[in-house]
């Protein structure tokens, strides 16, 4: 019974996206066949999806995504990418390393891969052009830093990982074998963020340097000018202050991830109205259909996500992946590059945040069954499917970077490859070492 569900629900959907159907008629039809099949009430299909649209957490998502396209609109973007420009200054390749920075910044805003790529673009790629920087060079650096945005706290994909996550428990049997396990909570998930997107952004920064280098490509001036750092950061002040009340407030308690995200919605509104006076009401209503469109996509996914998940946990499909993984191997080293390998290669293939809803029913448990801690695979999936942005096929990041710089997607592509290099090794470096992503959560006390 359970051999042939495996087949019908995962037969049913690669049928259904080779013929060209959306992700979510694919895990739609797939999964009710196979609860047609099992002979379950469909009225069971509407309730566990509807369950999964109407958590609280959930509301996070249309929320950060309306906020970081408020703080484009609003100016903030701009004097983000202005302060990470001065203080690059004579460096070599100094332009994308300011590209690196900027991307931090604004992904520690809007917590998405292509809105950080989108905002950042826009202003770093015609400027790198104008300084004799390479288009497709260009093009690719900020569609390798854009990925950024989803491993910097506070993140989307981690909103939705925790989501998956949160209705899967411990198996007794490891609980016996490795004790307690931590609970998963998406502040956790933001505050394990931290140094493995500091680790990703300093390889990046690395290859940036070596290839500028190589190429020619000079700092932006002839030296660091420290009134030009000073105006900068007085012209930014509110911009920097954005990611500051956000984290802030959700790791002193006073606010939750949800809550903090509705906050970003009205300081945004109240800096680009009163203070940049930049946001005008043409603008503000092109931010909400953008909300609206991105939200709808993603809430259409997780309905249909939901009861695909469902369905493996419920017919122990988890449990047997772990058992075949074990009777492969028990070295962790060898586990974790095959699950690696396995999220790059599907990241190619599949956006983000659907990848996260299918497959974190597959993988916490199996994780669990090793003795890994949740919020650590959670850090590891995320930082590896973020590479996926700049990795054909798919890769959302690429086409945005392309449709700004003007660079074909092949040339893009090309030379994105030795930061996806760069950034695939941190990730092994972060998941062979779980210290890296769990020793802020365990100082702060979480």
């Amino acid at each position: 019974m359970e051999t042939t569900v495996v087949w019908l629900l995962f037969g049913a959907f690669l049928f259904l996206l080779l013929i060209g159907a959306p992700i979510t008629v694919s895990l739609g039809v797939s999964a009710l066949a196979a609860f047609l099949y099992l002979d379950e009430n469909p009225i069971k299909f509407v309730q566990i999806a509807f369950t999964s649209v109407g958590s609280f957490p959930l509301m996070a998502l249309p929320a950060f995504i309306l906020a970081g396209a408020l703080m484009e609109a609003a100016g903030v973007s701009k004097r983000l990418v202005n302060i990470a420009e001065t203080f690059a200054g004579p460096v070599t390749g100094g332009l994308g390393a300011a590209t690196v920075f900027a991307c931090i910044f604004f992904g520690a805003i809007s917590g998405s891969g292509p809105a950080t790529t989108a905002a950042v673009g826009m202003l770093m790629i015609p400027a790198m052009v104008n300084r004799g920087y390479d288009r497709g060079y260009a093009s690719a650096i900020t569609a390798s830093s854009g990925g950024l945005g989803v491993v910097i706290p506070p993140s989307i994909p981690m909103v939705i990982f925790g989501i998956s996550g949160l209705g899967l428990q411990p198996p007794p049997e490891a609980v016996a074998k490795f004790g307690e396990f931590q609970t998963l909570s998406i502040p956790k998930l933001f505050i394990a963020g931290f140094l493995p997107a500091f680790l990703i952004a300093t390889s990046v920064l690395i290859m940036n340097y070596l290839r500028c280098k190589k190429r020619g490509y000079r700092g932006i001036t002839e030296s660091w000018s420290f009134a030009d750092m000073k105006k900068s950061l007085k012209e930014g002040f509110w911009s920097i202050l954005a990611p500051l009340i956000i984290l802030g407030g959700i790791y002193s308690g006073f606010f939750t991830p949800t809550e903090s995200a509705i906050v970003a919605i009205f300081y945004t509104l109240f800096v680009g109205v009163f203070v940049h006076r930049e946001l005008k009401l043409k603008d503000a209503f092109h931010t909400l259909e953008t909300t609206t469109w991105i939200s709808g996509r993603v809430l259409l996914i997780l309905f249909t996500a939901t009861v695909f998940g469902r369905l493996l946990v419920e017919n122990q499909i988890p449990a047997i992946v772990a058992a075949g993984l074990l009777n492969l191997t028990e070295n962790m080293y060898v586990i974790w590059a095959l699950i690696i390998a396995f999220l790059l290669f599907v990241g190619m293939f599949m956006e983000t945040l659907a990848t996260i809803m299918i497959l974190t029913p597959v993988l916490l448990p199996i994780m669990y069954s090793l003795g890994v801690d949740p919020v650590h695979f959670g850090v590891v999936m995320v930082a590896t499917l973020a590479v996926g942005f700049q990795t054909p096929p798919l890769g959302e990041n690429l086409f945005v970077a392309s449709g700004i710089g003007g660079a074909t997607i092949e040339d893009i592509s090309v030379k994105a490859i030795p930061f996806a290099i760069t950034s695939v090794i941190a990730i092994f470096i972060i998941a062979y070492f779980p210290q890296i992503s769990l020793w802020l959560p365990s100082m702060i006390g979480y």
